[in-house]
């Protein structure tokens, strides 16, 4: 069975070549294709917010932030993103209404800006999620590590519980995606309450300052850190945009996509402002910083004991794991959809494009997902034996250098997709009627660039590396590598291959061009 898609025509109207008409077989439907009708709009939009993390954010991110740039105005950098991003997702959601292809990202960038370009973004994106993954897994190793030795007093390397994860994570992958999104529904749900539990708490037992509103205060974001800050905070949405990767898997993409999308960025940007506010209201505006510089990552765990107890701070630094768990579960989703896509397309080989038994699950992606990060794992426990002098050095490296490089690819794809969003109905002859569409994605484009900007000029500082440091460049090369490695692969596509060429972007009707080739004598 295959899915929707969008029409044969759409293709020549973007300067791509259409396909033939027709219904491909049953059989190779049921191995080429996404399962319909798996997800709802609950089902779609808990995949979707699982991977946000949100108490990862509250715990980990947000205290970074005002650690290292000493910004109080936190909550009003989380309000300024929310609006980049919804004028971000009115493009991408309209687009999301044109082409349902498990690629996303590069499936928009090839409809939009041709197949060279569709082939550099899912090189990008292969990396861009993968490594932020890869960054999860370390911190959830570290903080499993970190339970084992406060409450059972065994001393566990980080690397074990997170090789455990690969696994329990690569099995779950396997299993239908509505058995997933129960799993991650379970896991988010509750450790969004358990955050709200504390806003509701720091609200009631405020700082000696009281209910202050001066982290909303625009004087708060003056200083040379607010592009910095901007970039840490971005990588907080990192999530929503995964939204258009499951629409094969609705049964009605062309409303569930947009509207889920639409309720992720206004969740997280109401959830996080309202968080990062309730912490400067716990610690007081004043005192938010230096709570932030002493405490670390351990900030929100110390402002709940004092309010809410041991018992609550207790469950909370376990429930902090289990969200970690089902943020990993849903990058790796993601990533075994874009292999998926890929193998579909010609961009990786065959046997990527292929569904996995009743389950529909991409299992050869999955599979390959699974044994990359056990590799990338190990290579970074193998530098445990060295004498470092710094214990953790490893797993903090590969956080924050796979995260930051993640969200650096992230931020990229959503910039190029804004651009492709306004040539694809350029082309369509579709620019007046989607006219205030178009300066929405110009607008988001631009600030999205200038986010870039910001990320790769002040690296060091995201990374935690010293000024002149070579993972100023060489981390940020990493993303610049992949775009050139998938150009390079469009370019020799176009000119040695044009029939796996032209199935790049074109999702389920690349079936029909299998057909027509099929039947052509």
């Amino acid at each position: 069975m295959t899915t929707g898609s969008s029409s044969t025509s759409s293709s020549s109207n973007t300067g791509r070549p259409a396909t033939a008409g027709g219904a491909i077989s049953t059989f190779k439907g049921q191995e080429r294709a996404l399962h319909a009708g798996r997800l709802g709009t609950g089902g779609l939009l808990l995949s979707v917010l699982a991977a946000t993390a949100p108490l990862m954010v509250v715990a980990g991110v947000m205290p970074t932030t005002f650690a290292v740039m000493g910004i109080v105005g936190q909550p009003l950098l989380f309000v300024i993103l929310g609006v980049v991003l919804v004028l971000f997702s009115v493009g991408y959601a309209e687009m999301s209404r044109h082409v349902h292809n498990a690629g996303a990202f590069y499936a928009y960038v090839a409809r939009g800006l041709g197949g060279t370009a569709g082939a550099g973004a899912a090189a990008v994106a292969l990396v861009a999620y993968s490594a932020l993954q890869f960054g999860i897994y370390g911190i959830f190793g570290f903080e499993v590590s970190g339970l084992f030795a406060t409450y059972a007093h065994v001393e566990v390397a980080w690397w074990i519980p997170a090789l455990i994860a690969v696994l329990a994570v690569g099995a779950l992958s396997w299993l239908k995606i509505d058995v997933n999104a129960l799993v991650l529904g379970v896991l988010l749900v509750v450790e969004v309450a358990l955050v709200v539990i504390f806003d509701i708490a720091a609200v009631a037992d405020p700082a000696k300052e009281g209910l202050s509103l001066h982290a909303f205060n625009p004087d708060t974001l003056t200083g040379a850190g607010v592009g910095t800050a901007l970039c840490f905070c971005i990588a907080a949405f990192t999530g929503f945009e995964q939204a258009p990767v499951y629409a094969e898997e609705t049964s009605r993409p062309h409303i569930l996509v947009p509207r889920v999308m639409f309720l992720a960025i206004g969740f997280v940007a109401v959830f996080f402002a309202l968080s990062s506010w309730a912490l400067t209201v716990a610690a007081g505006p004043s005192g938010i910083v230096g709570a932030a510089q002493k405490q670390s990552a351990g900030l929100l765990f110390f402002l709940t004991e004092s309010r809410l107890g041991g018992a609550f701070t207790d469950g909370l630094h376990v429930l902090f794991v289990t969200g970690m768990f089902a943020a990993l579960l849903s990058f790796h989703n993601v990533v075994a959809r874009y292999a998926f896509a890929m193998g579909r397309e010609g961009l990786l080989p065959a046997a990527f494009g292929r569904t996995t038994g009743s389950s529909g699950a991409p299992g050869t992606g999955s599979l390959l997902q699974t044994g990359v990060s056990a590799i990338v794992l190990i290579a970074f426990a193998v530098t445990d034996d060295k004498p470092t002098g710094d214990p953790t050095a490893p797993v903090l490296h590969l956080f924050t250098w796979a995260g930051n490089v993640g969200a650096l690819g992230v931020i990229l794809l959503m910039a190029a997709a804004s651009v492709s969003v306004i040539v694809f109905f350029a082309r369509r002859g579709a620019a007046g009627a989607q006219a205030w569409r178009l300066v929405t994605s110009a607008i988001a484009a631009v600030a999205l660039l200038v986010i870039a900007g910001y990320t790769v000029k002040d690296f060091d500082i995201l990374v935690g590396a010293g000024p002149g440091s070579v993972l100023s460049w060489l981390l940020p090369a990493l993303v610049a590598a992949a775009l050139v490695v998938g150009l390079v692969q469009g370019l020799v596509l176009r000119s040695r291959k044009p029939e796996a060429y032209a199935r790049i972007g074109l999702g389920n009707e690349a079936f029909q061009l299998d057909k027509a080739a099929e039947s052509t004598p």
